[in-house]
């Protein structure tokens, strides 16, 4: 017998199956990841590192702005797709993490195009002098609208910001939050004002926790 949950399963797996392979490197830093650190889901992982991948191959991407290294995975199928001149910069705050990051930057020969900032992104954005084609937020989640303005006008017209975990695991359609679900209530706030921003398209698309998808007009 097929259950909703084993029919998920068998769909999502049905997919991976029909998605290119994963690299041995991401294949290690994966199964690293959630061996040797906390709250492990938050790693991109296979399907949605591959479609940053081709998102950043789409359009031709030169210079990208990360926020939220975490180990690193996001920043390597990004990173791979730019040119020997472009860069990538991504910051984490949370530096017991940063050497395994540091570490397959390492190992995928990526050292030359990854900046890698440790620090608050709040502060640590309005010192890098780059204007981005392509911005990528998965940091403090109740800090989205917080970066979405710092780094909106980094952001050259016609580039492309994509924010991670725009659905928070179901919780944004969800009544009477706690007053103390600040995560939540961050996301809905990000997610809110870019339904209103008339500078920007957007599009929400269902995959892993939810990716935003926006380009900026003006």
């Amino acid at each position: 017998m097929i259950t909703d949950n084993s029919f998920s399963d068998y769909l999502e797996q049905y997919i991976l199956d029909h998605t290119e392979p994963e690299s041995e490197l991401l294949k290690e830093l994966y199964r690293e990841t959630h061996v040797r650190i906390m709250h492990p889901r938050m790693c991109s992982g296979h399907l949605q590192g591959k479609i940053l991948q081709m998102l950043c191959h789409m359009v031709n991407l030169e210079y990208i702005l990360e926020i939220g290294t975490f180990t690193g995975y996001s920043a390597i199928c990004m990173a791979q797709t730019l040119p020997d001149k472009g860069e990538l910069h991504t910051i984490e705050i949370n530096d017991e993490i940063a050497e395994l990051a540091l570490s397959y930057f390492k190992k995928a020969n990526l050292t030359h195009k990854i900046h890698f900032h440790i620090g608050d992104a709040l502060k640590i954005i309005p010192e890098i002098n780059r204007t981005f084609d392509l911005v990528f937020i998965d940091g403090e989640k109740k800090q989205y609208l917080d970066y979405y303005n710092l780094v909106f006008d980094k952001v050259r017209k016609g580039g492309f910001i994509i924010a991670d975990n725009v659905l928070w695991s179901g919780k944004v359609v969800k009544k009477d939050l706690p007053g103390s679900d600040h995560f939540t209530r961050g996301i809905l706030a990000f997610n809110d004002f870019v339904q209103q921003d008339g500078r920007v398209q957007n599009v929400l698309f269902p995959i892993h926790d939810g990716l935003m998808v926006i380009k900026k007009l003006t």
